[in-house]
């Protein structure tokens, strides 16, 4: 497996725990950061030799190379000298350094290419650890938030609200019905002792009636003085 499909891999573990609720959000965003800073680790170190590989290339493709040119060289000076056999192995011997040469600067093409592609996968490791280090704090924050809540709801599903406030409504219409019939019997109350001091106002009033008409001189027929008889006349 690749590093970026492990990282892949890490970051859909991540996601699926957020999603299921199977594991601790937290713990798996502080482990995926944890992962990332070592594999960014592993892969410094890999660039850091693939360098060091390519300059040892290089330096044995410039050994070869002037190795070469100084058996030319000798080659030349023996040819000079007439000693045409000894200009022939020097030639030999150039030949091989030659050969070297080219299959070292093909390896070296090789390893450069191989520390570009170490380099690019460094920048974007980098980058990527670098985003998501500013993401964890948010996203662990949203998780606290969320298992907050979550256990807020369960404890409002477990209590029952509406039957408890069902309750008080039915304590508060009871209280306004001891209340309206404590009112009607005060009413009630009062109504009977109005009707007796009503009673006792019209026999007082009757009473007036009656002193008044005595004042005025007005009797009731019934009750008119009858005429007194007429005194005895003396005998004449």
């Amino acid at each position: 497996m690749g590093l970026f499909d492990r990282i892949g891999t890490v970051i859909k573990s991540n996601l699926n725990s957020l999603v299921s609720g199977a594991e601790d959000p937290e713990k798996m965003l502080e482990q995926s950061v944890d992962d990332m800073q070592e594999d960014l680790v592993s892969l410094r170190q890999a660039v850091a030799q693939s360098i060091a590989a390519e300059k040892r290339v290089e330096q044995q493709l410039a050994q070869n190379r002037a190795q070469a040119d100084q058996w030319q060289q000798r080659a030349a000076l023996a040819l000079s000298k007439n000693e045409e056999d000894l200009a022939r192995e020097a030639l030999t011997r150039k030949k091989g350094y030659a050969e070297t040469a080219i299959g070292l600067d093909t390896q070296l093409q090789t390893q450069k290419e191989q520390v570009q592609k170490l380099r690019q996968n460094l920048t974007a490791l980098e980058g990527k650890l670098s985003e998501a280090k500013a993401k964890k704090d948010l996203l662990v924050a949203r998780a606290r938030s969320a298992k907050a809540s979550e256990q807020i709801n369960e404890v409002l599903g477990r209590v029952s609200t509406s039957s408890s406030y069902g309750t008080f409504e039915r304590m508060e219409q009871k209280v306004s019905d001891l209340e309206a019939r404590s009112a009607a019997i005060g009413e009630l109350s009062t109504d009977n002792l109005e009707d007796k001091f009503k009673s006792l106002q019209a026999g007082g009033v009757e009473d007036d009636l009656a002193a008044l008409k005595a004042s005025m001189g007005i009797l009731p027929a019934t009750e008119a003085p009858k005429s007194l008889p007429e005194a005895p006349k003396d005998p004449a």
